[in-house]
């Protein structure tokens, strides 16, 4: 028996490559044109156009072994890495695919036939789970493989949840290809505690999941409807560790072959003799992912995938600091790893010195910020109050010292402390958006352009004003004029021009001098420090060095400053009504609306929306006086100012107060008082990201315009019901009721016409060999009538195979048929597909009904003919 993990992955290999499988390679731990996804963190990433029908392949069946990584959320995703049995950043999916060629009856046996006549895993050790609604699945596994009823559940939909959100119904997304899902656990024995999968003790470790097969048949659109898929697909994954960990007899992971030889290096790098201490499992487990992200391209830095390595890289280096390895230890494991998975993956030796320069040299950069952030973490926790570490010390040694703050959670975990992630994420926005705003401009425009210099803004005070014209630019390099009907790019000595920051957009305007008139398109900040003034000269032209009138857009600025006053107000509604878990995640502000992004792990409910929207304008009718102070950052953060995404800080920041409501850091342009803003309405709440919501409102005119529309609608819609629009809701209410019922009543009429001329058709069906055999079109029907049809045609007809058709809108749809006691001779499925070949479609279902579809109906008629004779072949075959 195979038990080595090397031996796993090429048995499974080898056993899909031998049943017409092309044996994939394993794709780059960094997506190919998958913005989406920050890692591979499944064996279907790279067909996921495939599943999509955006690509085709010259292979129907696919298998790999690919390598994934988990390990891009917040601060806290590392945490169980080495202490749990079975948490990794780095795993091997083992996987096998079908591109609309099999279904769920092969894959399902394939799976059973791997597991217990390959692996000779005894199948009284296995469990398996079903969709709930899943019926054709189930009936393969009870009823084709033979699974004990005993170990066998159904799973439903989470309580409360979406339909995607099942434990067994998978889907890419809101919308897309989706379906349900099988999974088969493996059972540890009563001695482990936990229950079996479905049951209220199934989060204890007895039951472990090792293989989950996903059946994509459906296209959910965005009214939640599932619409069938025309060719049906198979997608697959298994642990390796975890089947690895089955075959050897052991229960944890990293009991295993590759992970033990893994454990014993890290024991000999770090001079650790109690080779069961977690810190050895963290360092085995990060060799790999660390390894394997820099041989796909990935470098350690400060942001985006680069940072989640240089993470890893860091946790694993203070691990070993904990065990006293000496400095430069975590590179001399890549050897081993090369020695462990260089065969399956070749491309780890090749890169090998490559790996060790780069971990090396990250570990040199690490260690004396190691020493010195372990200095000011141990101080900071000699004197702490409470077990709480402060936000402040957190983003300091985050900032300051590159410690991330997995690491920082490790150490306040094995001392019994917490972590105060609130201050450390108030501190962190203020210091991301600071480098995000800084940033703005060298990302767009700092490779063409690079202006010395200071603007002065003045258009906190006026909205006009002399100025200077510093430098033009035109086409990224810098010219003396431009004329009329020419774009380009002007620099002030002074502007009263707001630059795009905060979420707020840039103002627009004109600049007028004695030679020209300048149109402000857009104003955006370099550096943050000089303005760019993006436009066409309109007349004439303008010069360096003259003098221009600088005049802001009055309107617009204004009710800009609605919004962008509003958006504060919002802000503290929120907190107030949801809770101090809110946080601002992004926002955008113009003259239109408001768009306000913000954590949250629900959606609001409609009471809560009409509470935040009603509180909000309360204050705005308190009519507070907005007020401004300039001080420090750390200063305006200790004295309760929220920090705001999109914000630029320097060493001077602007604290905006609206009365005793909302204190916020924020550099934008605001009204003067608050009831200048009039009115707020939210016109819109939903989901953008996990664990982000948005809002958008209006205020002022642009609200009351909004307002009045909608007002508008619904005097239209009343009109349309006859009615006052105080009993609108009730006419709507009634119109629903009846249409519900006359669709009751039409679907009463179809079944009853379908039955009549079920009836009438029972007559035309033919004897052969004590079959009887019906195949035939039922016009007006739809397929729940034919289905209706088929099963009383079954029972009057006694021993029979029927298939009935219908075409509707140029498509054909199709139910079969077949008493059960013909079941073993003739399959309803086999039946309804030989027909819907014929008319361009195909199909499946349970051996005694099965229905298909079709777009060619002007095959029907000789499609339907051919059922007698293929019926006859079946039955002496």
């Amino acid at each position: 028996m195979m038990n080595s993990s090397a031996e796993l992955r090429t048995a499974f290999l080898e056993y899909f490559r031998e049943r017409g499988h092309e044996v994939v390679a394993s794709s780059p731990l960094v997506p190919a044109n998958d913005p989406t996804l920050l890692f591979t963190n499944a064996g279907m990433v790279q067909f996921k156009e495939t599943f999509l029908g955006q690509e085709s392949r010259p292979y129907k069946r696919a298998v790999s072994s690919q390598r994934c990584v988990r390990a891009g959320g917040k601060h806290n995703d590392l945490e169980n890495v080495g202490y749990t049995a079975r948490h990794h950043t780095f795993f091997e999916m083992l996987g096998n695919f079908s591109f609309g060629d099999y279904f769920k009856r092969e894959a399902i046996g394939y799976a059973w036939e791997f597991l217990t006549d390959v692996l000779k895993l005894p199948a009284d050790k296995l469990w398996v789970t079903v969709y709930q609604d899943d019926e054709d699945a189930a009936n393969i596994w009870l009823k084709e493989i033979g699974v004990d009823e005993q170990r066998f559940t159904r799973i439903g939909d989470k309580p409360g949840g979406k339909r995607y959100e099942s434990d067994n119904f998978w889907s890419m997304g809101d919308t897309g290809p989706c379906g349900p899902c099988t999974e088969i656990f493996y059972d540890h024995g009563p001695e482990v505690p936990g229950g079996p999968p479905g049951t209220p003790d199934e989060d204890g470790d007895r039951y472990i999941e090792i293989w989950n097969l996903v059946f994509m048949q459906y296209d959910r659109d965005k009214s939640g409807t599932l619409n069938p898929l025309p060719s049906p697909s198979v997608d697959t994954g298994m642990g390796l560790e975890r089947l690895a960990a089955v075959m050897q007899g052991v229960h944890s992971n990293y009991e295993i072959d590759l992970f033990q030889r893994l454990i014993d290096a890290a024991a000999k790098v770090t001079g650790c003799q109690d080779r069961q201490d977690n810190s050895l499992k963290v360092i085995a487990d990060h060799i790999r992912s660390c390894s394997f992200l820099i041989v796909d391209g990935v470098m350690p830095s400060n942001e985006g995938r680069g940072y989640v390595l240089r993470r890893i890289i860091r946790r694993a280096i203070r691990h070993g600091h904990k065990l006293g390895a000496p400095q430069g230890f975590f590179h001399q494991l890549v050897e081993s790893l090369a020695r462990e998975m260089g065969e399956a993956y070749p491309e780890l030796v090749k890169q090998q010195t490559m790996v060790e320069k780069i971990l090396k040299q990250e570990e040199a950069r690490f260690a004396e910020t190691l020493e010195q952030g372990m200095q000011i973490l141990d101080q900071a926790i000699a004197g702490l109050p409470d077990k709480t570490i402060p936000g402040e010390t957190i983003f300091k040694l985050y900032d300051t010292f590159g410690f991330p703050v997995d690491l920082t959670n490790d150490i306040a975990r094995e001392r019994g402390l917490q972590l105060d992630m609130a201050g450390f994420d108030k501190a962190m926005a203020a210091q991301r958006e600071r480098a995000r705003s800084a940033s703005q401009f060298d990302v767009d425009y700092g490779e063409a352009v690079q202006v010395e210099g200071e603007t002065e803004f003045t258009g906190y005070a006026q909205l006009a004003g002399p100025a200077t014209v510093e430098a033009i630019y035109q086409n990224g390099q810098p010219v003396d004029e431009l004329g009329q009907g020419e774009a380009g790019m002007l620099v002030l000595d002074r502007t009263p021009f707001y630059a795009e920051g905060g979420g707020q957009v840039g103002d627009r305007g004109r600049l007028q001098s004695d030679g020209g008139k300048f149109t402000v398109e857009d104003t955006r900040k370099q550096g943050g420090k000089v303005f760019l003034h993006f436009g066409k000269v309109t007349e004439g032209a303008i010069k360096t060095g003259e003098q221009v009138e600088a005049s802001v857009d009055a309107e617009r600025r204004q009710a800009t400053a609605y919004n962008h006053s509003a958006t504060h107000l919002l802000h503290a509604a929120l907190r107030q009504v949801l809770g101090e878990h809110v946080t601002q995640k992004g926002s955008l502000v113009d003259a239109e609306r408001l768009r306000f992004d913000f954590a949250h792990f629900e959606p609001i409910s409609r009471e809560q929306l009409q509470q935040i929207e009603a509180l909000v304008n309360e204050h705005i009718r308190r009519n507070h006086p907005v007020e401004t102070r300039v001080m420090t950052p750390d200063a305006a953060l200790a004295a309760g100012a929220l920090a705001l995404f999109g914000e630029k800080y320097g060493e001077e920041v602007r604290v905006l107060r609206m009365g005793e409501f909302s204190m916020e850091l924020c550099g934008g342009t605001h009204v003067a008082r608050t009831g200048d803003i009039g009115l707020f309405k939210i016109v819109s709440e939903g989901g953008v990201a996990a664990g982000v919501r948005r809002i958008e409102a209006m205020t002022g005119q642009r609200a009351l315009q909004w307002v009045e529309e909608n007002e508008a609608q619904l005097d239209e819609i009343a009109a349309q019901f006859k009615g006052a629009r105080e009993q609108l809701a009730e006419r709507v209410h009634q119109t629903l009721e009846q249409n519900r019922q006359l669709e009751k009543e039409v679907e009463r009429l179809k079944t009853k016409l379908a039955s009549n001329q079920g009836a009438d058709l029972a007559a035309q069906a033919r004897e052969i060999d004590g079959l009887q055999v019906l195949a035939a079109r039922l016009d007006g029907a739809d397929p729940k009538s034919l289905r209706d049809t088929v099963d009383q045609l079954k029972n009057k007809l006694g021993s029979a195979a029927v298939v009935l058709a219908t075409v509707s809108d140029g498509k054909v749809a199709l139910v079969a048929g077949v008493s059960k006691d013909n079941t073993d001779k003739l399959k309803a499925g086999e039946l309804v597909n030989m027909v819907a070949q014929q008319v361009g479609g195909k199909g499946g279902g349970r051996p005694d009904m099965a229905q298909a579809g079709g777009s060619q109906p002007e095959g029907l008629d000789a499609a339907l003919a051919s059922v007698p004779d293929w019926v006859r072949s079946q039955l002496a075959g």
